[in-house]
């Protein structure tokens, strides 16, 4: 049987000492490591290296790291980690906005950083194990597993790895209120057990696709304390 292809994680960093971080740390656990320290080399890289991961860091000297993320997008479906300071609240919401996986906020470890690693190669094989499966239909709202779409009242939204992956088990669960361990769990890993700031994060981004009014949700309501639901008013 051919051994499964290392990963291929891309780079995207202008600090060296960070980089090196990275790197030292990704290819002790077996990861071929791409490195660039400009965006447009990094743009380069995605389109000729063919990465399974990005790791991107806001700040460039020569791109704006959102605007990198917002090219990427045009033409690819590579999971984008992106590298924030916990002050960039707006950097982070426009990046997950703009199609970003997930966000590592600095100062981070090396066991954080491979957890979240971990984690988004799984919602990858996820999207992947799932496409050919029907689509999830509750109300106005329906799945597309096959292009990770979500589809509310006739309008499409492409959905990130993450963002699809959540969505797909609440709409499973329909009316059954899915503990916030259970999520995380099924969704990031049992390695992340406890950090609820994604699960948070990504269950507001969903309310602002799916809800009316997201800042009274109807249709993905929580229960404080315990974890998460979504409302399907047709299922009995």
């Amino acid at each position: 049987m051919p051994r499964e292809r290392s990963p291929r994680v891309l780079v995207i960093d202008d600090d060296h000492r960070l980089r090196r971080f990275l790197e030292i740390n990704l290819e002790d656990e077996g990861y071929i490591v791409i490195s660039m320290s400009s965006g447009r080399a990094g743009f380069e890289a995605v389109l000729t290296q063919h990465p399974d991961v990005v790791i991107l860091d806001l700040m460039l000297p020569d791109m704006d790291g959102l605007q990198l993320c917002e090219h990427v997008r045009e033409f690819s479906d590579v999971p984008i980690i992106i590298l924030t300071a916990r002050t960039d609240r707006d950097d982070l919401v426009q990046g997950l906005d703009l199609g970003a996986d997930d966000y590592i906020a600095k100062p981070f470890s090396r066991e954080e950083l491979l957890a979240r690693l971990r984690a988004v190669l799984r919602r990858v094989r996820f999207s992947e194990s799932v496409q050919h499966s029907p689509d999830i239909v509750r109300g106005s709202i329906a799945l597309s597993c096959h292009d990770r779409k979500l589809t509310r009242s006739g309008k499409s939204v492409k959905l990130s790895h993450t963002e699809f992956k959540l969505l797909y088990f609440l709409l499973s669960n329909a009316n059954r209120l899915v503990s916030s361990d259970e999520l995380i769990s099924k969704v990031w890993g049992s390695d992340l057990m406890g950090n609820t700031d994604n699960l948070r994060t990504y269950i507001r981004y969903l309310r602002q696709k799916i809800e009316t009014d997201p800042g009274n949700p109807t249709q993905i309501v929580s229960e404080r304390g315990i974890g998460y639901m979504f409302i399907d008013a047709e299922q009995p």
